[in-house]
């Protein structure tokens, strides 16, 4: 048996989403992913840059 034949209440047809509801919907999904894909960036750069420091750091520690 499915789950649906276990539910209590009945469940809503969704309709299709117009063209110009979809279109949007993809814009707002490209730019959720474009600010994820910023930030990981930030952060990869970021680490980058302290891992920078600490490689100078440690060179500078030991005299080299």
């Amino acid at each position: 048996m499915r789950f649906v034949e276990f539910s209590t209440k009945p469940l809503k047809a969704i309709k299709p989403k117009t063209p110009d509801q979809a279109r949007i919907d993809g814009l707002r999904q490209q730019k959720e992913r474009a600010g994820k894909a910023l930030k990981a960036e930030q952060e990869r750069q970021k680490k980058a840059r302290a891992q920078a420091q600490l490689a100078d750091a440690y060179r500078i520690g030991n005299g080299g």
